[in-house]
């Protein structure tokens, strides 16, 4: 059994920065593709990047430049460095694992963004 454990979300005023973590524990053997999505309130959930296993990134448009996501293969873990936040940012983020031959996702983590 895999779990995803979050940790790092809360309130940041617009331009602060914020630093979302997410490891994986249980029976893993390789992780392929991680990533980070995001559900604000009425809308649909979200891509915001992604990172495969050999490092190659890709984000959404609304978040390129001030946005980075990292990985530790070492510790299962990826994060999401938030810069320059806006309150469009504001929701609940989910990492996401790909971890042969199923999906996994975490509890989800919740960013808030004032302005």
């Amino acid at each position: 059994q895999v779990q995803l454990v979050e940790s790092g979300g809360g309130l940041v005023q617009a331009g602060g920065s914020l630093r979302l973590s997410c490891a994986a524990s249980g029976s893993i053997f390789r992780i392929n593709t991680m990533g980070w999505y995001r559900q604000a309130p009425g809308k649909q959930r979200e891509l915001v990047a992604r990172i495969t296993s050999d490092g190659s990134t890709n984000y959404v448009d609304s978040v390129k430049g001030r946005f980075t996501i990292s990985r530790d293969n070492a510790k299962n873990t990826v994060f999401l460095q938030m810069n320059s936040a806006k309150p469009e940012d504001t929701a609940v983020y989910y990492c996401r694992m790909f971890i042969a031959p199923s999906v996994y996702w975490g509890q989800g983590t919740q960013v808030t963004v004032s302005s």
